[in-house]
């Protein structure tokens, strides 16, 4: 099992920037991908970046590409997600969620545990 507990979430103007942060407890933290997800009030759960085990390979969507980075640090079991050029629109509770194995994936489904969230507000 594996425990996450998001960090770094608050309120920032647009065009400001945040760092989020996860951290990880339980099983080998580099062998399983991890994802970053968010929901906005009334919609549904987002995809928003991935990256795989060893960090070579990461994934966003189309909406966050450029703006957001995913990274991750094996030897401290962190994840970080960067957000650059916030907008509006980003304000969500940001939440993040290990994989089931290596590969990283796009989908809820492929994320066996997920953490409690963090807030995310961008006013305009």
């Amino acid at each position: 099992q594996v425990q996450l507990v998001e960090s770094g979430g608050g309120l920032v103007q647009a065009g400001g920037s945040l760092r989020l942060s996860c951290a990880a407890s339980g099983r080998t933290f580099s062998s399983y991908a991890m994802g970053w997800f968010r929901q906005a009030p009334g919609k549904e759960r987002e995809f928003v970046a991935a990256i795989d085990w060893s960090g070579g390979s990461t994934y966003y969507a189309d909406s966050v590409k450029g703006r957001f980075t995913i990274s991750r640090d094996n030897a401290k079991k962190l994840v970080y997600l960067q957000m650059n050029s916030l907008k509006p629109e980003d304000t969500a509770a940001y939440y993040c969620a290990a994989g089931f194995g290596s590969h990283a994936s796009m989908w809820s489904n492929g994320y066996k545990n997920w953490g409690q969230g963090t807030q995310v507000t961008v006013s305009s």
